[in-house]
């Protein structure tokens, strides 16, 4: 479990210090303060750490191996023209510092990088240990339709996309899970199914289809509302969204509608109960209350954090946490859907847009 992450001069954010939840952590903020780069820090230090056993071929956590390896992942996953890019800009050379902090903390890292940094970091604290699980990252476009082949094209020629689009490609191309998580599985995957109205299958070519009563569909010709909940239901079948691990995912309600996002919301919080250490950002005011009245109802034991992110008169962004979003300050994009909601009411009841003053 992801316990903290200390970060320092990353891109928008001078200092800010997160203390996550065991279960669901919910990052609200309005465009552009810094909720995408958060998810995106977080992601790489545990995937890095994840496939490290693998790439480095060795048993446990080195200073050399760790300091190309995250500057590498950074700048795939970030994608700047050069690794300091990711460093506040202030005038002079600039620090960037990233700690997190796990449970275990054998798992705990600590390393920075400055302006001019290109392709390494300073590693201040190596982990003992190596993270067990893979993380999976969900971006705001769906990733069925442009899996077939995406992987093999991705390592042969340079794309402009973010690297965590080829690795949840990789994830979904697994195979099917098998043994005693099936019947788990199957708990997740009924209320997927129900609302998509058929199951997700993969042909021997790579590509997905759609299982209806009627036959098979592309799922090119599938809503993309329907394709996101495909995504993770193929994630859970092939057990990448099962037991302990962490999904990192990326405005869930982008491109659904209000019915898909009820949807959305259940599935988090399903994923959350079952192990998953569950991190979102939003901007989505009808998630967020989807989210709190399911937890009221239905998940009440979810161990949650809310994470504002306030942009400040200079572009520097601040964070208020708390349990819940009432605790995180105003932000801006919510209140817009407030206002507006207070506006159509007071329309449709034919009040006065400005009231008049009483004397």
């Amino acid at each position: 479990m992801l316990k903290s992450l200390h970060v320092e001069n990353l891109t928008v954010f001078p200092k800010a210090d997160f203390k996550f939840g065991k279960n669901l952590n919910i990052i609200i903020g309005e465009n552009g303060s810094g909720k995408s780069h958060i998810l995106k820090a977080a992601y790489c230090a545990i995937a890095v750490s994840a496939k490290g056993a693998k790439d480095s071929a060795s048993g446990a956590p080195t200073k050399g191996f760790l300091a190309t390896a995250l500057a590498d992942k950074l700048r795939n996953v970030f994608k700047p023209d050069e690794l300091g890019r990711l460093a506040r800009r202030r005038q002079g050379h600039t620090t960037c510092s990233l700690k997190y902090g796990f449970t275990p903390s054998s798992l705990d890292l600590d390393f920075s990088f400055k302006t001019p940094s290109k392709k390494e970091v300073v590693i201040a604290k190596v982990p003992a240990a190596w993270a067990e699980k893979w993380p999976v990252f969900l971006p705001t476009r769906e990733l069925l339709t442009i899996s077939p082949g995406f992987v093999s094209l991705y390592e042969t020629t340079h794309l402009p996309f973010e690297e965590t689009w080829r690795d949840t490609c990789v994830l979904l191309g697994a195979p099917l899970a098998r043994g005693p998580r099936e019947h788990r599985i199957k708990e997740l995957l009924l209320p997927l199914e129900e609302a998509m109205g058929g199951t997700v299958e993969l042909d021997k070519s790579g590509r997905f289809y759609l299982k209806v009563a009627s036959g098979s569909m592309e799922m090119h010709l599938v809503a993309e509302g329907l394709r996101k909940l495909a995504t993770v239901a193929r994630l859970i079948a092939t057990g990448s969204l099962l037991d302990k691990g962490y999904l990192f995912w990326d405005e869930p309600e982008s491109n659904l509608n209000p019915r898909i996002i009820k949807t959305v919301a259940k599935t988090i919080l399903q994923v959350a109960a079952s192990g998953i250490q569950v991190f979102i950002a939003t901007h989505s005011l009808f998630l967020l209350r989807e989210l709190h009245i399911l937890q009221k109802r239905e998940f009440t034991k979810l161990d949650t954090r809310c994470f504002g992110l306030h942009i400040g008169q200079d572009g520097a962004v601040s964070v208020e946490q708390g349990k819940t979003m009432d605790d995180v300050g105003s932000i801006t994009a919510l209140d817009e859907d407030l206002q507006q909601s207070e506006r159509y009411i007071d329309t449709e009841m034919g009040v006065p847009l400005t009231a008049p003053k009483c004397d």
